[in-house]
């Protein structure tokens, strides 16, 4: 695209074609959209090493500018990354069509039958940083769900998004379906993402997936719902019961597994009864990873004697800080009450896990810790769409209405109300 197209207007194109797409795809069959899905897993395998010279240019020219290890990470498109959304084509291609299901029928009185039908949203505009993954995420659950989307991949990852959209396309026009049912915002012009969010005629639902400073962006200036998260600070609770061994474990795993995605564990809090046994063991293997740990004063006490260790102390700002980095927060806590109080007021309400052997305490976590997920005795990365068997996500949300947590098909669509009559009118 020329540097002289009139930003507004390809815009404009863009959603005029997505809202046509939209209609053949909410009509689509269960078989065609899975022949798609297919077709996208195929092509996705057979052009690795083109995606792999693609995605080259990206992760060069981002070290070239000195963009930051975590985001050079989060750019990688590598061939396990490719098998990954491949599988999660497949896995979804296997899953059953939500589009159409009638569900909640109940006879009333008068004699017609009320009902509710799962139907597509319409069109969603997708905006998204780094990961490149996420073009075929968004792409592939657009087509399961029967939606049309634009999406709009950061700048730093143009020709990985170029290349994994033309196998999109690909497999889209295999199944006899409209190609242009996904769309890829082929311009870096930030112009674009303020047309996108500004469509109500065209564009049902935006999904911002970034860093904070763009999801704030899109959310005070979008003129169309808005699906988000703002960061991803998640901990983890050791309480006063606990297996030691299960705790260290699914800690390390929590904090070290991967350093930069939203799921990863930012602070650690650990009952005083268990901080002298927990805290030694989790700071040697902390320190053996190069991981710092910001501390309140007990912990700091426990944990300033392993060697190796790089222990400082907490700010007030520590407690709020997602990391994305070899960072965590640590702080002892005298009761379950005050961990799920420090959740509620530092989290972000994305995800936050307990560890403990104590049933009645991990109820009392689940109920009371107001995040959209939360987990007993589990790696807080297990927070993702992939694992929780949706597929593949479109994003996960810490919002309360439509969809919470990881977004998969069913986040895609809503509920309308169907009614079956034989002739019934009303008195």
């Amino acid at each position: 695209m020329s540097a002289a197209t009139d930003i507004s207007a390809y815009m404009d194109r863009l959603g005029r074609q997505a809202r046509d797409s939209a209609a053949t795809m909410a009509a689509a069959s269960t078989a065609a959209k899975n022949r798609a899905l297919l077709a996208l897993a195929s092509r996705l395998r057979a052009h690795t090493a083109a995606l792999a010279d693609a995605n080259g240019l990206d992760l060069a020219a981002a070290r070239a500018s000195g963009l930051a290890e975590p985001m050079v990470d989060r750019l990688k498109l590598s061939a396990q990354v490719i098998e990954t959304v491949a599988e999660g084509c497949e896995q979804l291609a296997a899953m059953p069509d939500p589009v159409g299901e009638i569900t909640q029928v109940k006879r009333r009185p008068t004699g017609i039958s009320v009902g509710q039908m799962r139907v597509p949203l319409g069109v969603f505009g997708m905006i998204y940083e780094s990961r490149p993954n996420v073009t075929i995420e968004a792409a592939s659950l657009a087509i399961k769900s029967g939606n049309a989307c634009i999406l709009r991949g950061g700048s730093e990852a143009i020709h990985s998004n170029l290349a994994l959209w033309q196998q999109v396309q690909g497999a889209l026009a295999d199944a006899g379906l409209p190609p242009t049912a996904v769309q890829l915002v082929e311009t870096t012009d930030r112009a674009a993402v303020g047309r996108l969010i500004a469509m109500p005629a065209h564009v049902d639902v935006i999904i911002p997936r970034g860093g904070k400073g763009l999801i704030e962006r899109i959310a005070a200036e979008a003129r169309v719902p808005v699906i988000k998260h703002l960061d991803g600070n998640c901990h983890t609770y050791v309480d006063a019961q606990v297996d030691l061994d299960l705790a260290v474990t699914v800690t390390d795993n929590a904090k070290t597994q991967k350093y930069s995605p939203c799921n990863a564990t930012e602070g650690l809090l650990v009952h005083a009864d268990q901080a002298a046994a927990f805290l030694p063991r989790i700071g040697a293997v902390f320190a053996a990873k190069g991981v710092e740990m910001r501390c309140d004063a007990r912990a700091k006490a426990l944990l300033a004697a392993v060697p190796g260790a790089t222990v400082v102390d907490a700010t007030d700002a520590d407690w709020d800080t997602e990391y994305l980095a070899p960072i965590i927060s640590v702080k002892v806590v005298d009761a379950l009450d005050e961990a799920i109080a420090h959740i509620n007021r530092h989290g972000s309400h994305h995800t936050d896990a307990i560890l403990t052997t104590n049933h009645p305490n991990a109820m009392r976590f689940l109920r009371e810790v107001d995040s959209a997920s939360v987990m007993v005795n589990a790696s807080t990365r297990f927070a993702d769409g992939f694992e929780y068997g949706l597929g593949a996500e479109i994003g996960i949300s810490t919002d309360k209405f439509h969809a919470r947590g990881p977004v998969g098909m069913d986040g895609l669509t809503s509920m309308k109300w169907v009614v079956l009559g034989q002739g019934e009118t009303r008195s």
